[in-house]
């Protein structure tokens, strides 16, 4: 077996994860741990500075209910979110989440994050719910306070966390192996917090060969924190519901600013704006086909129509867009605002998708000029988003239906394991801000938790060891019998990793809905795809890497 040394780090509370509701949780419980001379721990795969979903940064905050200002309630935010997701939610989490967010925007703020405001001194708004951000370095910002509150020395980078430790049916801890180094880590822990990011790469993206991993939101994410929660025994919830976003393509670059703040609308090749042409169809849908906004989905579908039919690409009018914004004014006026205007575009992604800016320059695309090609992505499990899957967690007492609530406010089925941002379920449209809060809410109650089941749960020696030969199995393999062979990629006794994805992205998206198959399935192509997968998950016994 690989001979890597064994590093045990015991501690109260394990948050595992680098993202925003990592950060969330980590700034709360640090308070609470504190006060009652508790120990935090984080956990990151990567660098704390510029992990999760935001690296890259941000150019607006998608939620912000505005409850202090009398803009809007969090009964609003919870409509809002039940009839774009057309009635799956959680509406107790989403209720619990849209109360506590912008105070989470407040602390971004605070913290040094520019946040765009008028003359008179008010947030701008990208839409009813979105403010407008300079977020290059959001998440630098946020994790700065995070580190802060908690201490640089508690949280350890680049250590990517394989499997829960179980004692019986409550969470003991985790376990992993160093990124950098020949170590394997074993964390111990009285309660965990689950926040490692949804799955991404499931599918086979658009964007393959060198633009793979070329996706946003979110970047590489593994699944860990669906894997983590159901290897723990957690009960997972909407996991047929996938995020199929619309972007520009093949960068990936958002549309909402465009949407939103541009009021630009997208049409097909033929020149014809399908919200139009086809807002019949949203009658098929109704009570939810009829509201307003129109449900994200239903708005995706209607392009997707179009382009099923023959009449793609699409393309967002971005130079229409801007052209009508500086519409009536003089010639002065106009070339400023034109300017102005231009200079926002760029911005919008060199904030969070560099590689929308570089797409652009490379294709000789100035937005204010001519039109930009978008397409609908692969699919993707995420639960933070416009996507509802993830563990099925307790809501909070004095709002969750009494089957809704067993104890402690965003703890799994699992004792002792919580789960926030993209690892929790049903409680979509939270994005950044309310992942934050989220993991505020999870960090606050896991350290009630620890505080009321303030024993150190037993870690199993053998088990431990017996994962450690698991975990590095294939770095065993790939030694044994790479030299068999000229192609180390080509080997009859071992997979590599990559091979293994490739593999799984095919499966995925032929049989279960991708983008070869227009996002569609049936009983038939399911059943063989899941003849597929059982004998793919023959092969994942057999994957080796150096």
């Amino acid at each position: 077996m690989a001979n890597f040394p064994t590093v045990e780090v015991t501690t109260d509370l394990l948050i595992i994860g680098g993202g925003m509701a990592s950060t969330g949780a980590a700034v709360e419980a640090a308070y609470w741990a504190k006060k009652n001379n508790l120990k935090v721990t984080v956990v990151d795969k990567a660098a704390f500075d510029r992990s999760g979903a935001v690296a890259m940064g941000l150019s607006a905050i998608n939620q912000y209910v505005g409850i202090c200002d009398g803009q809007n309630t969090a009964e609003d935010y919870v409509n809002y979110v039940r009839q774009d997701l057309m009635g799956v939610c959680r509406e107790d989490l989403v209720y619990n989440i849209a109360r506590h967010v912008d105070s989470s925007v407040h602390l971004f703020e605070k913290w040094g994050l520019p946040i765009w405001k008028d003359e008179a001194g008010k947030y701008v708004h990208e839409g009813r719910w979105q403010l407008m951000i300079n977020g290059e370095s959001y998440k630098v910002i946020v994790a700065e306070a995070a580190k802060n509150a908690l201490g640089s020395e508690n949280i350890l980078e680049r250590i990517f966390i394989v499997e829960p430790v179980m004692d019986g049916d409550r969470v003991a801890g985790a376990v992993g192996f160093s990124t950098r180094e020949e170590k394997f880590y074993v964390f111990k822990a009285k309660a965990v917090i689950c926040a490692m990011g949804g799955a991404v790469h499931v599918f086979k993206p658009r964007s393959s060969g060198e633009g793979i991993g070329r996706s946003w939101y979110p970047p590489f994410n593994t699944g860990s924190s669906a894997y983590f929660t159901l290897k723990a025994g957690a009960e997972m919830t909407c996991q047929e519901v996938r995020f199929i976003p619309v972007r520009f393509k093949d960068a990936y670059g958002p549309v909402g600013a465009w949407f939103l703040l541009f009021k630009s609308a997208a049409k097909n090749a033929f020149g014809g704006n399908y919200m139009i042409e086809r807002k019949s169809t949203l009658q098929d849908y109704a009570p939810y086909g009829l509201v307003k906004p129109i449900p994200a989905n239903l708005r995706n579908y209607l392009g997707m129509l179009d382009v099923n039919e023959g009449k793609g690409p699409l393309y967002m009018m971005t130079h229409d867009a801007i052209a009508a914004l500086a519409e009536g004014l003089d010639e002065k006026a106009k070339k400023k605002k034109m300017k102005h205007l231009e200079a926002e575009a760029w911005e919008d992604f060199l904030d969070m998708t560099i590689s929308q800016a570089l797409l652009w320059a490379s294709q000789n695309i100035a937005p204010e000029e001519r039109p930009s090609e978008i397409a609908a992505c692969e699919p993707y499990f995420i639960g933070s988003h416009s996507g509802a899957s993830g563990a099925w967690v307790s809501g909070p007492e004095d709002l969750a239906p009494k089957e809704y609530f067993f104890g402690y406010t965003n703890m799994t089925t699992v004792k002792g394991l919580f789960a926030a941002g993209d690892a929790s379920g049903a409680s979509s449209h939270k994005f950044s801000s309310g992942s934050h809060a989220e993991g505020r809410i999870a960090g606050k109650a896991a350290i009630k938790f620890i505080v009321e089941n303030n024993t150190q749960p037993k870690v199993d020696a053998a088990k431990i060891e017996a994962m450690k030969k698991t975990i590095l199995a294939p770095l065993d393999r790939f030694a044994e019998f790479s030299g068999l062979s000229y192609d180390e990629n080509v080997n009859p006794n071992y997979i590599k990793p990559f091979m293994f994805m490739f593999r799984l992205q095919k499966i995925m998206d032929e049989y279960a809905g991708g983008v070869s198959a227009a996002f569609t399935t049936n009983k038939y192509l399911l059943e063989r795809g899941l003849e597929l997968l059982n004998l793919l998950e023959g092969r994942f016994r057999e994957v080796g890497r150096q």
